[in-house]
C-alpha cells in the first residue's frame, strides 16, 4: 500500500517561538531575510516571481509586501507575536504555484481553494508549522467562512486587504493612464 508523503522533518529552531513584540530595531526586510531566506531562494518562489496577482505585481511581490505590512501592523499595535510564525506563514500565504489568470477549470474557484493549496504546497516544501498552517488557510476570511484562528492569522488577513487593494488600485491606474495617452497624442495633433 502506498504511504503518503511525509512534509520534511522539522528543525530545532522550527518551534513556535514565545510571543512577543516585534523587534522595534529591525527593519521589514531584515526580520524576512531573518526568518524566510531558505523559502526567498526556493524553486516555488522563482515560481511565484513569474505569475502575475494582481495588477502588474507577481505573487512573489505581493507575499514580500503583505509580509512587510504584517510586521508593520504588529509593530504598530504592539501585539505580542510569534516573529518566526508571522514572517514564514505570512510569506507563504498565496504559495498554490500556478497562475490564476491563465485559464484552467482548476482556477474556477480561486479564491476559495488557493488557501488550501498553498498550504498543502507549504507543508510538503517547508514543513510548517501549525500556526503557519492556520494563517494560510484563513487569510481569505470573509471570502471564505472560518475566520482566523489566532493573532499572526487575523493580521495577515488584515495585512493581505490593505496590500492587494493597493496593487489592484494601481493596476487600474495604469489601464486608465494608457487609455488617456492615445487621446491625449490625438489632440496634440
Amino acid at each position: 500500500m502506498h504511504q503518503a508523503s511525509r512534509p520534511a522533518a522539522r528543525r530545532e529552531g522550527d518551534r513556535p517561538l514565545p510571543r512577543r513584540r516585534i523587534d522595534a530595531a529591525a527593519t521589514p526586510n531584515q526580520l524576512i531575510e531573518k526568518y524566510c531566506s531558505d523559502i526567498l531562494t526556493s524553486p516555488g518562489m522563482s515560481i511565484e516571481s513569474q505569475c502575475i496577482q494582481h495588477g502588474d505585481t507577481t505573487v512573489l511581490e505581493h507575499s514580500a509586501a503583505v509580509t512587510a505590512c504584517c510586521a508593520l501592523i504588529a509593530r504598530a499595535l504592539r501585539v505580542p507575536v510569534d516573529e518566526r510564525a508571522l514572517m514564514r506563514g505570512a510569506l507563504l500565504h498565496d504559495y498554490f504555484l500556478y497562475d490564476w489568470h491563465v485559464y484552467d477549470p482548476s482556477h474556477r474557484l480561486h479564491g476559495f481553494t488557493h488557501p488550501g493549496r498553498a498550504c498543502k504546497n507549504a507543508i510538503r516544501d517547508f514543513g510548517v508549522g501549525r500556526r503557519e498552517q492556520s494563517m494560510i488557510r484563513h487569510h481569505m476570511f470573509p471570502l471564505t467562512p472560518t475566520p482566523p484562528t489566532c493573532r499572526e492569522g487575523a493580521i495577515l488577513c488584515v495585512a493581505d486587504k490593505i496590500v492587494a487593494t493597493r496593487e489592484t488600485v494601481h493596476g487600474f491606474a495604469l489601464k486608465l493612464r494608457a487609455r488617456q495617452r492615445p487621446r491625449e497624442e490625438r489632440s496634440a495633433r
